[in-house]
């Protein structure tokens, strides 16, 4: 078994004790649907966990389905470096706008993430932080008239902005009208509960601020961008009812 699948076969292991654990009802060729592998992979899968020592239980027949013992511990929780950095930068986002709930152990599970880094990954990290601005939270006026991005905008904006590269963005203003834009994701902004992408936009050469819920369409194009300092964004930075 090559290195590349081995770690495949670890992650999918990690991912099916967890849903078994979870799910009410799973079947072998459910999990091999999901898992894009065969339900052979799947029953071999589950041999190997049962070895481990997890209670894996399975009902008989057809339609029959596999769980695990709700009692069994998952045991650690192995993060991808993604998944890490996400979770880092959402306790990032949590802490700063202090609100007294739920901080009691924010800060012990962030130094438990940041110690898994290698020196250069979590340089990285530190400077995704630091990108990422909270403003003060948004106006009624605002809250009224926002929407939830879809999910394909939503990471195609967190991948631009992560890897520094330019994106291709279909942009509805408020009044209505719609725009192409070549936008280079320097910042996020977030005046709760709405997000903005503080930009400088290529094709006015000029900063920018977009408001993710206002966004149609967006891609990512292999071009990568220079970080430019936090002053040069000051003007974008103060966000009105009216912005972009």
């Amino acid at each position: 078994m090559t290195r590349a699948n081995a770690h495949d076969r670890l992650r999918r292991l990690e991912l099916i004790a967890v849903q078994l654990k979870q799910d009410a009802h799973c079947t072998v060729g459910g999990l091999a649907q999901q898992h894009g592998v065969s339900p052979r992979t799947i029953a071999r899968d589950l041999v190997l966990m049962r070895d481990q020592g997890m209670q894996i239980d399975a009902d008989r027949g057809r339609g029959g389905g596999v769980r695990l013992d709700r009692n069994w511990g998952v045991g650690r929780m192995n993060l991808t470096y993604a998944e890490a950095v996400d979770l880092l930068i959402s306790i990032a986002v949590a802490e700063q706008m202090k609100s007294p709930m739920l901080l009691a152990n924010l800060a012990s599970i962030r130094r438990q993430l940041v110690a898994s880094f290698s020196p250069e990954k979590r340089n990285k990290v530190n400077g995704l932080k630091s990108r990422i601005l909270i403003g003060v939270t948004a106006s009624t006026y605002v809250q009224a008239s926002a929407g939830a991005p879809p999910k394909r905008i939503v990471q195609a904006v967190h991948q631009a902005f992560v890897d520094q590269k330019v994106l291709e963005l279909r942009y509805q203003r408020e009044d209505g009208v719609i725009s192409n834009r070549q936008i280079e994701p320097q910042y996020l902004l977030l005046k709760y509960p709405i997000w903005y992408v503080v930009a400088m936009d290529r094709l006015r050469n000029e900063p920018r601020t977009f408001r993710c819920d206002r966004m149609l369409g967006a891609s990512i194009e292999e071009v990568r961008f220079k970080l430019l300092p936090k002053e040069k964004f000051q003007t974008s930075l103060v966000v009105d009812d009216h912005s972009m």
